[in-house]
């Protein structure tokens, strides 16, 4: 059993601890639920540098990133360096986060947050607009077809942006639907962990142009975005390069005044 399963066994038992904690109907009576949302693939579109800046404290593969930072500072310094957008991961267990990290960052900023988040049902989508998300994560490696179109079409009639992640040709060919706005390669194998941006490079070609072509993991270098845009990504996904600094948001300023030199 790979990570990702064990996971997704975890991510089953807290949805339904959740679920009889607080019930559909109070998810959907939250301030935060009629909000107008920002959508993240426009920003892309409109962006010279793409940059999506993530906020993780801890991951599997890397243990422990930085846990000292507080994400009010992070959200602030985020927006203040210009990127497109922020993803916050939600996952408790395995990267130490939470949703009220989601609704700190939602009072700090403007910006399009994208939940980082293992979405196995409908009822993490809704959680996710009361919350103040403005775009889902969709993971082809643990969902079917019918799931992936479920959710993705849910979260469009919440006026939310859907980023669907692919690690393989496999996974793509099953995926590709309208009701996505971004796909996001992820160059991370998860059996082995190890990071090839040619798994970008090689899926490019087979992403329609329809949708925002987004790449995710391994990017630490401003190089490694200037390798990638020839392909045709406009997003990057940057978190742990950042995260790792005592100050993410000047980091991540930096990183975009190099990149747009």
């Amino acid at each position: 059993m790979n990570i990702l399963d064990k996971i997704v066994i975890d991510k089953r038992k807290e949805v339904e601890l959740r679920k009889s904690i607080i019930p559909l109907f109070q998810l959907e009576q939250s301030v935060l639920f009629e909000r107008k949302t920002n959508s993240l693939a426009q920003n892309l579109i409109n962006s010279k540098s793409g940059i999506i800046a993530e906020h993780k404290r801890r991951s599997p593969s890397k243990s422990v990133i930085n846990q000292s930072l507080n994400v009010q500072d992070v959200a602030r310094g985020y927006e203040k360096a210009g990127v497109c957008g922020m993803s916050v991961l939600t996952d408790g267990k395995y990267f130490g986060g939470s949703l009220d990290d989601l609704i700190v960052a939602r009072a700090s900023s403007n910006l399009p947050l994208l939940r980082k988040e293992f979405i196995i049902d409908d009822y993490q989508i809704i959680e996710a607009k009361a919350y103040g998300t403005d775009v889902i994560l969709l993971i082809a490696a643990i969902l079917t077809r019918e799931e992936i179109k479920q959710f993705s079409e849910l979260a469009k009639s919440l006026n939310l942006d859907v980023l669907l992640e692919v690690h393989n040709q496999e996974e793509l060919h099953k995926s590709i639907m309208p009701s996505l706005d971004m796909l996001g390669v992820n160059n991370r194998n998860l059996k082995t962990f190890e990071v090839n941006l040619e798994t970008s490079k090689k899926l490019s070609k087979l992403i329609p142009n329809d949708f925002v072509k987004v790449s995710e993991s391994g990017i630490s270098t401003v190089n490694a975005i200037k390798e990638l845009q020839p392909y045709g990504y406009k997003g990057f996904l940057i978190g742990e390069n950042f995260m790792k600094t005592e100050l993410p948001g000047d980091s991540a300023a930096n990183f975009i005044k190099n990149l747009e030199s």
